[in-house]
């Protein structure tokens, strides 16, 4: 398991070690209790993540991603997605264009 993989299963265990726990003693639980609010801070990180790659801050970059991971996993918890559901959507993309997946789909 790569340092990546073991980060993210940790982090995947302490988001759900939080949920049910009182909101106001965590952000996890703040987060998993309002689904909405982790969806407004994964668009806050997504853009500061984008906002510091456009600048060329790699440190930024570094630090953004790291935010954004945990609230996209905080969201995927809230949501009560499964993981594997993501992966199992990748997975159906492979050996395909992104441009030909894109332009498949409606609207």
């Amino acid at each position: 398991m790569s340092r990546f993989d073991e980060s993210i299963h940790h982090l995947v265990e302490t988001i759900a070690s939080r949920r049910g726990v009182d909101p106001a003693a965590s952000w996890s639980a703040r987060l998993l209790a309002n689904p909405a609010l982790a969806a407004k801070k994964l668009g806050e990180e997504a853009l500061e993540t984008a906002l510091a790659a456009v600048q060329g801050d790699r440190a930024a970059t570094v630090q953004e991603s790291a935010d954004l991971i945990y609230h996209w996993l905080a969201l995927m918890a809230a949501m009560n997605i499964d993981l594997d559901d993501v992966a199992a959507a990748l997975e159906a993309r492979q050996g395909r264009s992104g441009l030909d997946e894109k332009a498949s789909r409606p609207g």
